[in-house]
């Protein structure tokens, strides 16, 4: 199983930038799809972006479109989450997760109700504040 190690968070100023990384090992690098979710406690666990192993397409939820890039390092087997100009908002954990089988469309579910099916490995989340 694909073992995911997020990193990188911490507490920041609104307007500032944050860049997350989420190491991974298991897998040759660029073989899955990854998302990125953050989940406030006591909140339902929300999708935020996702980069796919297929030609590496990425996507993001509207509240961070122009703001947010997601990357990949494949030499270093790493997916990045840049956050610019970031919005004041409740602590949270930052999450990534992996869908492990090729060819499985796993980003073009990554927003939905199902999104667990397909992202089976997780990271132990890194936590982020933006706050002044």
């Amino acid at each position: 199983q694909v073992q995911l190690v997020e990193s990188g968070g911490g507490f920041v100023q609104p307007g500032g930038s944050l860049r997350l990384s989420c190491a991974g090992s298991g897998l040759d690098p660029g073989a899955y799809d990854i998302g990125w979710f953050r989940q406030v406690p006591g909140k339902e666990r929300e999708a935020v972006a996702c980069t796919s192993s297929s030609k590496w397409t990425t996507y993001y939820v509207d509240s961070v479109k122009g703001r947010f890039t997601i990357s990949r390092d494949n030499a270093k087997n790493t997916v990045y989450l840049q956050r610019n100009n970031l919005k004041p908002e409740e602590p949270a954990v930052y999450y990534c997760a992996a869908d492990p089988r090729d060819y499985n469309p796993a980003c073009l579910y990554y927003t939905g109700p199902y999104y667990s099916y397909y992202f089976t490995s997780w990271g132990q989340g890194t936590q982020v504040t933006v706050s002044s």
